[in-house]
C-alpha cells in the first residue's frame, strides 16, 4: 500500500505539462509578434530604416 501511495504522490508528469505550457506560450508570443511585424505601420518603418541604412 505504501508503494501505491508513494507512486500516486509523485510528479513525474509535471515536466511534460510544464513544457506544454511553455510551448503554448512561445507559440502565442510568436503569433502576436508575427501580427505586429506584418502590420502596415511596422513594415513601412522597417523599410524606412533599411532604406536609410543602404544610402
Amino acid at each position: 500500500m505504501r508503494k501505491l501511495i508513494a507512486r500516486l504522490r509523485g510528479d513525474a508528469g509535471m515536466n511534460t505539462a510544464e513544457y506544454a505550457v511553455g510551448t503554448l506560450a512561445a507559440v502565442a508570443f510568436a503569433g502576436i509578434l508575427l501580427k505586429v511585424l506584418t502590420s502596415g505601420n511596422v513594415q513601412s518603418a522597417l523599410t524606412a530604416v533599411i532604406d536609410r541604412a543602404l544610402k
